[in-house]
């Protein structure tokens, strides 16, 4: 074990207790470069840094340069997206990320997305606090079940799977989803059945996506995938803004092809001001929530700090992310 104290950069705030962790075995600076505040601090400490923890922010290639003892990144994420995978790899710099803690709670969040949309509870809370509730509501504000429809899901990993347990067992909904294989798990057997991405989106009343951001997702929701979802379905998306064109997402909207949407994500965050996202009637937009509890969020900072030490000390992290394929 490497018991030698080593320069860490915190780009992100991290728990107290985290911190701690961290600042008893190494020196540590924490400085957030997204604000323009912490930004000289960080620029001055990222030379010397051996480890960086933290998400959001982007660590191209360029800022990778400029970190010459860099051994280890510990993203307090799932997704690595924002991470220069191809020069990590060169570099021979250890990615570790946080899977698995976040698992449930992201599925709580998508499946409350379904619930917000399909019963318009968005839209009926605003009436009632804008005093507009006088009396029975008509049918103009009725929402639409959710059980027995059919779930589909885009994307069959820890997330996918959640979902499709939240659908299939709690509300009786015949799933359907799309995968590179498909996954055989025994509680859903005869519930859950793999499909090609086209039956899908033919078949599924409400589609929620899971997939992570790659070559091959970028894009995958575009004008002709939309025009071949079922008319009057929900579309749900938790993954990534990228793999969405959201510019055919509205049109499909704006025709009424589409019933609603509910997004976690968009392809640039925060979401712009002038973003015709933020106010469409159809539309039910979170900040990028999906696993924005207190008790998730610290469970990620304490396994990318767990990740972070290991690595330091020349051990095997708890999730290592393998940036070369390998």
């Amino acid at each position: 074990m490497n018991t030698e104290r080593k320069q860490v950069l915190a780009f992100r705030a991290l728990p107290p207790d985290q911190l701690a962790r961290i600042s008893a075995l190494h020196e540590v600076t924490v400085a957030d470069p997204s604000n323009p505040a912490q930004r000289a601090a960080f620029d001055e400490a990222l030379p010397n840094a051996q480890g960086l923890i933290g998400s959001v922010f982007p660590v191209d290639a360029a800022m990778l340069a400029r970190a010459p003892r860099l051994e280890v990144i510990s993203s307090i994420s799932v997704g690595v997206d924002n991470y220069a995978l191809p020069a990590l790899h060169a570099r021979g710099i250890m990615l570790c990320h946080t899977p698995g803690v976040l698992t449930e709670t992201t599925a709580d969040t998508l499946f409350g997305l379904v619930m917000a949309c399909s019963r318009r509870l968005v839209d009926l809370a605003q009436l009632v606090r804008d005093g507009g509730w006088k009396g029975n509501i008509g049918q103009d504000l009725f929402g639409w079940d959710v059980h027995g429809k059919t779930l589909g899901i885009l994307g069959y990993g820890r997330i996918g799977q959640a979902v499709a347990r939240r659908g299939a067992l709690g509300f009786g909904m015949p799933v359907l989803y799309h995968a590179r294989r498909p996954h055989e798990l025994p509680e859903l057997a005869g519930r859950a059945q793999h499909a090609p991405l086209e039956a899908v989106l033919a078949q599924s009343d409400i589609v929620v996506v899971t997939l992570p951001l790659s070559d091959e997702t970028r894009g995958l929701m575009g004008e002709r995938q939309f025009a071949s979802m079922k008319p009057g379905a929900i579309f749900i998306n938790g993954a990534r803004g990228a793999i969405v064109d959201e510019n055919a997402l509205l049109a499909a909207l704006d025709s009424g092809h589409l019933r609603a949407a509910g997004l976690d994500v968009f392809a640039t965050e925060p979401l712009p001001l002038d973003s015709p996202l933020r106010r469409h009637p159809k539309v039910t937009p979170l900040p990028h929530a999906g696993s924005a509890t207190h008790e998730t969020r610290h469970a990620m900072a304490e396994l990318a700090t767990t990740n972070l030490l290991r690595a330091l000390a020349g051990e095997e992290p708890v999730a290592r992310y393998a940036t070369g394929g390998v």
